[in-house]
């Protein structure tokens, strides 16, 4: 029983929570990032190379594997070298990295703000204007 709630208190803790979210969060965010890629952007690439689906385009590197088929298809059939493929997840990873450069940047930027920010001083309390007001009003009776 005493590992049990050890292993709760662990799994509760803050930074364990902190991960299991960012994880979460980074495999949704993940997927978005493909569909941007093999959705949006890889269709005009392949559109400019000639109309072409990107992630098709291989090298077979077995006699066994004939042209013209789809890459999943000729990778049953033997080795290829699947170049359309790498640079699509080669696009995903740029994507994925410059989107994370913006948002650390930004909460830099958010950071220095916060930092750069003077801190007011609190504003007097009642007694401490009640205890000055005392204090000038006895330096005026001693100076005369």
């Amino acid at each position: 029983m005493g590992m049990i709630k050890e292993f709760k208190e662990f799994a509760m803790r803050g930074n364990v929570m902190d991960l299991a979210i960012g994880i979460i969060i980074g495999a949704a965010f993940s997927g978005l990032v493909n569909s941007v890629v093999n959705d949006l952007i890889m269709p005009l690439v392949g559109a400019s190379v000639g109309d072409m689906d990107f992630s098709n385009l291989y090298v077979p590197l077995s006699s066994e594997v004939p042209a013209g088929l789809a890459l999943e298809e000729a990778r049953k059939l033997g080795a290829v070298f699947a170049w359309g493929n790498f640079i699509t997840v080669l696009l995903n990873f740029l994507i994925l990295a410059f989107i994370i450069f913006l948002i650390i940047k930004g909460m830099n930027r958010m950071m220095r703000k916060k930092a750069a920010a003077p801190d007011v001083p609190p504003a007097p309390t009642k007694e401490e204007v009640l205890l000055t007001e005392m204090r000038d009003a006895l330096r005026q009776i001693a100076s005369r």
